[in-house]
């Protein structure tokens, strides 16, 4: 999409860099996730690279959403901005402090393995030097280069043992070729650009894991995606192809015969490479066993803690990324034994957001994907569920369930791969929650460009998502099926409790940290102090205006009684009413309800 190239730096141009990252790597990221064998081939440098762009992009449009808030409606809208017009900050916007702040800090929050850790810590870089001067409005060209110089150096000092052949030598390269790059940012950026470019193309005489491979690194191909998107901001223009070609076969996650299973492939024969992967912070030349589970987790600790957690992390991983600062931290290592990983950073402090991922589970989805037929079934559904109680039910009734962990909604790229999954021809989207419509019609519209037919039905909570579940019929006609589902979805009314974080204002009254609420329809409706009681009272409340089905979604952190004290309750006083109980697991509420 074509837009105003920007003459400096300022937070109009971070919202266009983040825009234009997130469209390049979408584009190619089929392409880099196949060239990844470094430091494990799993095949998703390319999707966390998007991943962990898409939540920066986030973050920055959140600042700008909430000065357009303040500023009341404007005369024209920051798509009107001219270059050489009032920056963001003199007609009300974010300031470019404000802007690369809330892009460092989305993109630590939202880091996806070892690259988007990494990449991460190149904004945060940037970041640290573009808001040394809170009160610019912008930087030009000579800003630009310190803070190419900055993300370098601060990445390479994230990672515990830097290896060069990796993204790492990619934005040395970059900062290097900027600094000898005289004008204004457009003439470092383009700069920057050509110097990653260059040493993309050398990664393979650096890491013999390449060289075998016949391809560049993955990580430093994204690398030269997001610089190419940097210099389309500043010029309108796109720089050309994002890396050179050097593919000559497509890599995939190794099978039962062994990472050495590709030795001796001649590039360009059109067979699978097998490479033997190495760790990408640990010793690089592939005469270890690969670490089992990937581990990765935010986590608030101060520096001293960090620094111990480093040292202990070291001894027994390898892959070691620690990004961030300021009391927040993201962590990213492999290892063997992935509860001595998380029990680490507990002793270093609070983590949270905790994602481990075992490497043989990811290779045996490959696999089943190789072998999976060509053909795509008819149709299915896709559904974002808040538990793993549920996420089971989900799946048992046939769909493909996408797992949102507390606090941890999913970005459209990951609803995207669900749908790529499902591996069918129609599919039906099932959000459960009302903040996830825009993610999920994202990505109803990227699938639908890939040639799925996808059906959006706007369930707001994973209840709605049952009963929608509960009529779906895959022999019926898609729109017939998507009208049923839909009004089933519309006929049940949804609620929840919960447990407030701090003191806020509510529908029903002010309410106090610790308080319990129940939420009826999206809004709070009482407040208490027993979570029985609560939800007693949410469940008469609703069963008022009538009702032939309660399903209930206990949480694990729920006492166990409040169940058989509400199932009790409708035996007793709503004769015709049926009851059904499902555990949820971690969900977050502690109950949902559904009343059919």
């Amino acid at each position: 999409m074509a837009h105003v190239p920007q003459r400096f730096f300022d937070a109009l141009a971070v919202r266009t860099w983040c825009g234009l990252s997130l469209s390049a790597l979408g584009r190619a990221r089929e392409e880099i996730d196949a060239i990844n064998v470094y430091p494990v081939a799993d095949g998703d440098t390319g999707t966390n690279l998007y991943l962990t762009v898409e939540s920066a992009a986030a973050a920055v449009e959140a600042v700008f959403a909430g000065h357009e808030l303040d500023a009341g409606p404007p005369g024209a809208g920051p798509s009107a901005a001219r270059a050489d017009g009032p920056s963001p900050v003199e007609a009300g916007g974010p300031s470019l402090a404000e802007a690369v702040g809330a892009m460092a800090h989305g993109a630590l929050i939202g880091a996806r393995g070892n690259s988007g850790t990494i990449l991460a810590q190149l904004l945060r870089g940037m970041a640290q030097v573009l808001t040394e001067r809170s009160d610019s409005a912008h930087t030009d060209g000579a800003g630009l280069r310190l803070a190419l110089r900055n993300a370098a150096e601060s990445a390479r000092q994230a990672v515990a043992h830097p290896v060069e052949g990796t993204v790492l030598t990619v934005a040395s390269a970059a900062a290097d070729a900027g600094e000898a790059a005289e004008g204004d940012c457009a003439e470092v950026a383009r700069a920057a650009y050509e110097g990653a470019r260059a040493a993309l193309a050398a990664t393979p005489g650096q890491l013999s894991v390449l060289e075998r491979a016949g391809v560049v690194d993955a990580g430093g191909h994204g690398l030269v995606t997001v610089l190419g998107a940097l210099v389309e901001t500043f010029t309108g223009r796109t720089p050309g192809p994002s890396a050179p070609v050097t593919v000559h076969a497509r890599v995939e996650p190794h099978p039962e015969g062994g990472p050495d299973a590709g030795a001796g492939l001649t590039p360009g024969d059109g067979s699978h490479a097998y490479p033997a992967p190495a760790g990408e912070c640990g010793p690089a030349n592939g005469d270890h066993d690969d670490p089992a589970f990937e581990v990765i987790y935010l986590l608030e600790a101060d520096d001293a803690a960090v620094a111990r957690l480093r040292q202990r992390l070291d001894a027994f991983g390898d892959s070691l990324v620690v990004v961030g600062g300021d009391g927040l931290w993201n962590v990213h290592v492999h290892v063997d034994d992935a509860g001595a990983a998380v029990e680490a950073g507990v002793e270093a402090g609070r983590p949270y957001r905790i994602r481990i991922t075992h490497f043989g589970h990811a290779d045996a989805r490959a696999a089943a994907a190789e072998r999976a037929p060509r053909e795509p079934r008819r149709r299915a559904v896709v559904a974002v569920v808040p538990g793993e109680g549920l996420a089971g039910l989900y799946a048992e009734a046939g769909a493909t369930a996408v797992l949102a962990r507390p606090g941890e909604p999913p970005a459209s790229g990951e609803l995207v791969q669900a749908v790529r999954r499902a591996h069918a021809r129609e599919v039906v989207l099932l959000p459960n929650d009302a903040e996830l419509r825009h993610t999920a019609a994202a990505a109803a519209e990227q699938a639908r460009t890939e040639g799925v037919r996808v059906a959006l039905i706007p369930t707001r909570s994973a209840v709605q998502g049952i009963a929608a579940l509960a009529v779906h019929e895959p022999g019926r006609r898609f729109d017939e099926d998507v009208v049923a589902m839909t009004s089933a979805a519309g006929a049940t009314r949804y609620a929840e409790v919960v447990v407030a974080e701090h003191q806020s204002w509510t529908t029903a009254g002010i309410c106090q940290a610790g308080d319990v609420l129940g939420l009826i329809d999206g809004d709070v409706a009482v407040i208490g102090a027993d979570v029985t009681e609560v939800a007693a009272t949410v469940l008469d409340r609703m069963l008022s205006a009538g009702g032939e089905l309660v399903t209930l979604v206990l949480g694990d952190e729920a006492p166990g009684t409040v169940t058989e004290h509400l199932e009790a309750r409708v035996r007793e006083a709503y004769l015709a009413v049926d009851t059904v109980v499902h555990r949820g697991g971690r969900q977050g509420a502690l109950l949902l309800v559904g009343v059919e």
